[in-house]
């Protein structure tokens, strides 16, 4: 095999797993917090407001990363994890995780338990992942951004419950 073409398959599996030019783009995403409909239930009005059920701040980890971290139920019972003001880089594969590890431990894997709430929207603003019905969201320590192709927390935020 002539040494060119070994050299043109090495750049395209590179490129393939690397993605370099996410180095140089943004993607952002400014989604409103999920509302329920209001509707009438017998004479009374339902509520519709969202309670703040944990909040934290993001760190850093592999990339610089900042915003927020909120867990949200919304009035018609759902959940979702919330980002605000989100800063980090796109990567090649990024998911946003609830793990059950604080954020220090986080930098080494995300803990046995976590759950995926689905691709990174944007690298910047904010936006809205569901929970799935049922989880039990005391469990979980804290929301984090991964790079599932080379394992590694861009950052994370420590949830601490919201009070009140």
């Amino acid at each position: 095999m002539p040494v060119l073409l070994v050299l043109v398959i090495a750049a395209g599996i590179g490129l393939y797993l690397f993605q370099p030019w996410k180095a140089f783009t943004d993607t952002a995403v400014n989604e409103a917090l999920p509302a329920a409909a209001e509707s009438a239930v017998g004479s009374a009005m339902k509520d519709t407001r969202a309670k703040d059920l944990a909040k934290g701040s993001f760190v850093t980890h592999e990339h610089d990363t900042s915003g927020t971290a909120r867990t949200v139920r919304l009035a018609d019972g759902g959940k979702v994890l919330r980002l605000e003001n989100l800063m980090t880089s796109e990567g090649p594969d990024v998911r946003v995780y609830l793990s059950p590890r604080d954020t220090d431990a986080v930098k080494t894997g995300l803990g046995d338990g976590a759950v995926q709430l689905g691709k990174l929207k944007g690298n910047l603003g904010d936006q809205n992942y569901a929970v799935p019905a049922g989880t039990d969201l005391s469990r979980f320590r804290s929301a984090v951004i991964w790079c599932e192709r080379f394992s590694v927390s861009f950052g994370a935020a420590d949830l601490t419950p919201v009070t009140g």
